[in-house]
């Protein structure tokens, strides 16, 4: 431990420890641009200089390494002209006019920074000239007018995200912040996660959806998780007045440390689909509105002759965006009950939904953390450059530490561009290429197999010395394949990584496949004309397959956020809530149960699923039980409650 004085208080911290941070853990406040927690420092803005006894000039904070008996002021004349001399030069270079800039007010950092140094005015006159705006991508703007030069997002898009897309141009007065040597932010290889809108300190890139709506102190943060898919990023939903103003990545989230892609953080504001607001029940050939009693009493007069009989009356899925709570609902009312063979989500078929066929061992996959521990990842059946795509960022960087990265797909992706590894193979020879893969690990003959895969010996062997000479190799597996379509490739996927000691991922689709797999949520729907239709989708699109699916049935009903094809067909119609109106537990592709918390009130007409399913039972006099925990750790015994 190393013992410090900064500004009079006396602490101790471990070696390596920076100046900023030692500062932070004793309570002392140490402005700063450049810095950021999630970032590398960097050392760029200077506006943390502080005064080491000793030294003969300021140094930068964010970069110095503490060392023993260091003592440190933060606050003496010298330090504070040094500051302000910053921020003049800062505020001079470019055309920082925060009266019309929207994070003025309380929400830019550069303007906090000078207040906090008690300046009232701009020592040096500002640069008059004009500076570009690129307002050519659909999600937010670059001002390069309140650019202070930080690189914050240059070093996010790298750091965390992986993809390089912005970098700087010219030198001195002359640099600007570029996109791919140039171009507009619209046609740049910009992949839309908005690491780089949240990061900066300043209005220089600003989000077209939320911009003047609000600072900081008028809005509410709901720190939960996104549903996007089965990561289970965390995310800050920031709200006003009950509407939307942006979603943030959560910088303290365990699984995806701040880091969104286009679907968590700027898709959901883009939703222009039309909300339900009443029940609708179909009368003389036309869905009218009734109330919630009559909506009810109607889907019980329908449903109550069929319970327990055992005959497959009624066909019923489930989305997987829905919480486990109405999963475990769903599954008691409909197959417990009713005794119903057709109990189902709506990702059968569509993406991997468990391990059924392969056995339980889903609990014996590796979690997130293991991407950036590997030194080889292998991804087979996944496209993590549209699929899970934090997931993805998290391979793309991991390249720049040296991990060697082999994509084995059917068809060229982004990611294969990115490492001379990248293999094509047949389409519907993935089993035989695992195979031949897994022969030649253990000296067995492959040459049959590998043969139908059109791979080259050639290459083969070089995976194969590339996985020998790994220490901590990763397979990554996913929507390709799950336990009803190809669970033979599910079965050699983890048969492979069982012989030869690799760590193995396997992405699935939406947000509860993994509990929707657990709780036998995973057939194939197929609904006879003869049958009820219960079809609880709660914000989820329906898909093509399913609208032809249920088109014949004797009778649909339907929980829905969303007007959509599907409820046009309906014989009943119930308005529910949305992922950002409903709580409820997920299930992360970590296996870590997670719980959503409520963003937005519902209007006062839309209930929850589960409140639905509650409300059906009590009519039907069935009796349910909210042991869903239970149920899921029944086969997830490594699954660890954490809050969101």
């Amino acid at each position: 431990m190393y013992h410090l004085i900064i500004d009079d208080k006396e602490i101790e911290v471990q070696k390596g420890t920076t100046v900023l941070n030692a500062a932070r853990l004793a309570g002392v406040e140490i402005p700063t641009l450049c810095d950021h927690p999630a970032l590398e420092p960097y050392g760029g803005c200077r506006l943390c200089l502080v005064e080491i006894e000793g030294a003969r000039t300021l140094q930068p904070a964010c970069t110095l390494p503490a060392s023993n008996n260091m003592v440190i002021h933060t606050q003496t004349k010298k330090v504070t002209d040094a500051r302000k001399f910053v921020l003049s030069m800062l505020f001079s270079e470019r055309n920082h006019f925060c009266p019309y800039c929207q994070v003025s007010g309380g929400d830019c950092e550069l303007q906090n920074a000078a207040y906090d140094e008690e300046m009232t005015h701009w020592p040096l006159q500002p640069n008059w000239n004009h500076f570009e705006v690129d307002a050519s991508h659909p999600y937010f703007i670059l001002d390069h007018n309140r650019c202070i030069l930080c690189r914050r997002c240059v070093r996010a898009c790298a750091e965390l995200v992986g993809n390089y897309t912005l970098g700087m141009e010219e030198r001195g007065s002359k640099t600007m912040l570029t996109a791919d040597l140039g171009v507009p932010l619209g046609s740049s290889s910009c992949v839309s996660c908005g690491v780089c809108v949240q990061i900066c300190p300043t209005g220089a890139l600003i989000d077209r959806w939320s911009a003047y709506r609000g600072h900081e102190t008028d809005v509410q943060k709901t720190d939960t998780i996104c549903v996007g898919c089965s990561l289970g990023c965390g995310i800050d939903v920031i709200t006003r007045n009950n509407s939307l103003v942006r979603i943030d990545g959560d910088w303290d989230a365990e699984i995806n440390g701040g880091v969104l892609c286009e679907v968590g953080r700027f898709l959901p504001m883009n939703d222009s689909r039309q909300k339900l607001v009443t029940p609708l029940i179909r009368r003389d050939g036309s869905l009218k509105a009734a109330t919630w009693d009559e909506a009810m009493t109607a889907i019980t007069d329908k449903l109550h002759p069929l319970l327990n009989n055992n005959r497959g009356g009624i066909a019923a899925i489930i989305s997987t965006r829905l919480p486990i709570e109405s999963l475990h609902l769903f599954k008691q009312i409909f197959a417990d009950n009713f005794g119903s063979k057709m109990v189902t989500s709506t990702e059968e078929g569509y993406y991997t939904v468990g391990f059924d066929g392969a056995g339980k061992q889903i609990e014996q996959q590796n979690g997130l953390n293991a991407i950036g521990e590997s030194d080889l990842i292998m991804t087979i059946g996944v496209d993590l450059s549209n699929d899970h795509q934090v997931a993805g960022f998290f391979v793309k960087r991991s390249i720049e530490k040296g991990t060697r990265v082999i994509p084995i797909h059917t068809e060229k992706t982004s990611m294969d561009s990115l490492t001379p590894y990248d293999t094509l193979i047949q389409k519907g020879s993935e089993l035989n290429f695992v195979q031949a893969l897994n022969a030649k690990l253990n000296g067995e003959p492959y040459e049959e197999k590998l043969s139908k895969s059109n791979v080259p010996v050639s290459k083969l062997e070089e995976i194969a010395n590339l996985l020998k000479q790994a220490e901590n190799a990763l397979i990554i597996f996913g929507s390709e394949f799950s336990a009803k379509n190809k669970p033979e490739v599910v079965q050699a996927i983890i048969q492979l990584a069982k012989n030869n000691k690799i760590n193995f991922i396997n992405f699935k689709g939406k947000a509860n496949s993994y509990a929707a797999a657990n709780l036998g949520l995973d057939s194939k729907f197929v609904v006879n004309n003869d049958q009820v239709a219960y079809l609880t989708l709660g914000d989820e699109e329906p898909s093509q397959l399913l609208l032809q699916r249920v088109e014949n049935a004797a009778f649909t009903i339907v929980h829905a956020s969303y007007h959509s094809a599907v409820t046009a067909m309906a014989d009943v119609v119930l308005p529910v809530t949305n992922w950002l109106e409903q709580d409820g537990h997920y299930i992360s592709a970590d296996g870590i149960v997670q719980k959503a918390l409520v963003a937005l009130q519902p209007s006062v007409d839309v209930r929850s699923n589960q409140d639905i399913l509650e409300d059906l039972a009590t009519r039907l006099q069935i009796e349910i039980d909210n042991q869903w925990l239970q149920s899921i750790l029944q086969s997830t015994a490594s699954a660890e409650v954490q809050p969101a």
